[in-house]
């Protein structure tokens, strides 16, 4: 069907150029749309009235844990952890080892209705459930295809299960990617030896993808790395060849040095900020100085508002980089070009929000940033368009029952709290 917003304010979200218009908006994966005069609407057709709202490219966020979706208000560990190691150890991966299939559809369930609500229509997920790895990525991206979110997705591999759980790890990338677009998801360096990380090595090389792996998110990646291989994590991950593809996303990137920061510049891979989290585990903050421009911004599973990880982002920065509003725009944007560079399908034209957005000053292609940064909120996401269609309208999402999926969540929830 053939979507109408009439009367919009359109805003180029490259150019910033503001531009009354009516909008056709096409359905379909990767379709456009055109501007016409009002009177090209056709009869019968899907019609919005946008008179005062804005309208642009919708968003998409590059890091994200759906697995984490059930954890908000579950009861404390049984250790109070004292550094990262332990916050993985008592936390994130008593967690996931719980997860069954159930608890992974709510979770991403829940994780698409409040991405598409916050106006992201694409989203790259790195998951993991150790005691149910097979088909687990079919239960996530069905979950996002029935709200209507585009996806990239991979299962995080890692040895701290044992290796036959790494080799079901490896066996669940090749099996999603043969069928999907999607990448091998590896947990981090100091979770899997060289064997594992030659086979996962050899999926990407096989299917021509990237890797999706943390990397010295803490300094303890970096003392578990030389002190087992005698070599860095980005050394490390630079001798498999994981570097040299375009499709590969190096998340966090803290605790890096000067020869590893040249490293990372000087290869095709991508890298992924995610400020909140850095500062929630208290592991530092990422610092772009000595990289290329190759960054995006994630959430990494601490919710699923990409203006809110990009205001997060911008206040973190260090007074020694180079981190006005133009270049945290472009890292709010930029998950945009790797997915065009890459030839991913689902972030098209035809994927908008519309803002109704009130100004308290003058707004205008000059000064739009300024009203990015300090204006623009998520509460201000009327409608959300994902490949032409409409799955948020007036803030309710249309895909599916948001009621029965929350209830269901809680449901679930309640079960993995049992085990904990």
């Amino acid at each position: 069907m053939i979507l109408y917003l009439k009367n919009a304010i359109y805003i180029d979200w490259q150019t910033f150029e503001f531009k009354k218009c009516t909008i056709k908006v096409e359905e379909g994966i990767d379709k456009n749309f055109e501007f016409i005069n009002e009177n090209e609407i056709s009869e019968k057709s899907q019609v919005i009235d946008c008179e005062g709202k804005y309208v642009t490219k919708s968003f998409a966020c590059g890091h994200h844990h759906i697995y984490s979706a059930l954890a908000c208000g579950m009861p404390p560990p049984a250790k109070n952890p004292e550094n990262f190691f332990e916050i993985l150890k008592y936390i994130w991966w008593n967690i996931d080892k719980k997860l069954d299939k159930q608890m992974i559809e709510a979770s991403a369930l829940t994780t698409a209705i409040e991405l598409a609500k916050q106006g992201s229509t694409f989203v790259i997920d790195h998951h993991a459930s150790p005691f149910f790895i097979k088909n687990s990525l079919d239960i996530i991206a069905k979950a996002f295809d029935k709200v209507g979110v585009s996806h990239l997705l991979c299962y995080e591999i890692t040895d701290r299960d044992g290796l036959d759980k790494a080799e079901e790890g490896v066996l669940e990338n090749e099996r999603h990617i043969k069928e999907n677009q999607g990448l091998v998801g590896i947990h981090a360096s100091f979770t899997v030896n060289d064997a594992t990380l030659r086979k996962a090595a050899d999926v990407v090389e096989k299917y021509n993808s990237g890797v999706h792996i943390h990397v010295a998110e803490d300094i303890a990646d970096q003392e578990f790395c030389e002190k087992d291989y005698n070599k860095r994590v980005v050394e490390r991950l630079e001798g498999y060849g994981f570097l040299n593809y375009s499709k590969s996303i190096i998340a966090h990137a803290i605790h890096i040095n000067e020869n590893e920061r040249k490293i990372l510049k000087n290869s095709k891979a991508w890298l992924v900020q995610n400020a909140e989290s850095n500062q929630n585990n208290k592991v530092g903050n990422f610092s772009s100085l000595g990289l290329s421009e190759k960054i995006m911004l994630g959430t990494d599973g601490m919710h699923s508002n990409m203006l809110r990880s990009t205001k997060a982002a911008l206040y973190s920065a260090s007074k020694n980089e180079d981190t006005g509003f133009d270049t945290i725009y472009n890292r709010f944007r930029n998950v945009h070009n790797y997915l065009k560079q890459n030839d991913f399908k689902g972030d098209g034209n035809n994927n908008l929000v519309v803002l109704d957005y009130n100004p308290r000053t003058d707004f205008n292609q000059n000064n739009f940033l300024g009203h990015f940064v300090f204006g623009i909120e998520s509460n201000h996401i009327q409608h959300v368009i994902s490949n032409g269609k409409l799955i948020v309208k007036d803030r309710i999402v249309q895909t599916i029952d948001e009621q029965e999926v929350h209830k269901f969540s809680r449901e679930q929830s309640l079960r993995l709290w049992e085990k904990l």
